[in-house]
């Protein structure tokens, strides 16, 4: 059974400083749900070099007068016209950038980080988990895998939610679900009795998945409580710890590495991170101090 790894670290498209903010412009913007918004940002400068991203890689969003804030790529990577995140209103910055409107001006440094390991697991059945707004970073996994789909074996989504009206993607939901050879199961912590799908923890889900633990490469990203719980399920169904992978967007202010106030233990999640192996990172999981 082969080893997966990540890729390096992103390299600057726009200016050569890492530091300084290139300008785009808010082509659309949609609601997902109370406080989250996807926002499609295009460049002045067409096409944008969206083809330097790779799935799970972030970037630093600036909203002019407020601040900065890391937020993941959640689009399709092969639309290479525009650069897509979703965000969640949950601080000062967040809820400013969520208010934006159709032209007005974003600053954006990027992209950042390693990436979900879509080329390594080329062969493999490949299995995605996540929690809550967690599905947006790995988003860009999806899209990769069905455009690639005879790459891969068996593929699988398990995603969960606070309540049905907190999904994200509702639409794409419904027709990833239909689309066939790809096994999507949706669960939410509580649902009047009209809701169709699971009710429960998303690590229950796993089970009534068809994969070869052995074979499978798994991306889990959500809440970190969520994540120890999945990846703790994962070990015990039989996933190799090597082909586990979850990122943990925590604290980051500089994305290079230079502040500190990301670090956990030995790594810098802006600069290391934010996608880990998990047998790199288990035992830090562990220790709710760090």
């Amino acid at each position: 059974m082969s080893t997966v790894t990540t890729g390096a670290s992103g390299v600057r498209v726009g200016s050569l400083d890492p530091m300084t903010p290139e300008c785009l412009t808010v082509a659309r913007r949609r609601r997902e749900t109370g406080d989250v918004v996807t926002l499609d940002l295009l460049s002045g400068r067409p096409p944008h070099a969206t083809a330097a991203y790779r799935p799970g890689q972030f970037n630093m969003l600036y909203h002019f007068g407020v601040g900065e804030v890391p937020v993941s790529v959640s689009g399709d990577l092969a639309v290479t016209e525009r650069v897509v995140h979703t965000i969640r209103a949950v601080g000062a910055v967040s809820r400013a950038l969520s208010e934006l409107k159709r032209g007005d001006t974003v600053g954006i440094r990027g992209p950042f980080g390693t990436s979900w390991p879509v080329d390594e697991a080329r062969g493999a059945d490949v299995l995605i988990v996540a929690g809550g707004i967690g599905l947006a970073p790995l988003r860009p996994v999806i899209y990769h895998l069905l455009r690639n789909r005879s790459a891969y074996g068996r593929i699988a989504l398990a995603y969960g939610s606070r309540s049905p009206e907190d999904l994200l993607y509702r639409r794409e939901l419904d027709r990833w679900r239909r689309t066939p050879d790809f096994q999507v199961r949706v669960t939410v912590d509580r649902a009047q009795s009209d809701w169709p799908g699971d009710v429960g923890v998303v690590t229950a889900l796993l089970p009534k998945l068809r994969l070869d633990p052995a074979e499978t490469v798994a991306m889990v990203c959500g809440p970190e409580i969520m994540i120890r719980f999945t990846t703790l399920a994962l070990e015990q169904g039989g996933v190799a710890r090597e082909r586990i992978f979850l990122s943990m967007e925590r604290s980051m202010k500089c994305a290079i590495g230079l502040c500190g106030h990301c670090q956990l233990g030995p790594h810098f999640v802006c600069r290391d991170g934010a996608v880990f192996r998990l047998d790199a990172v288990r035992e830090l999981l562990e220790l709710r101090e760090i």
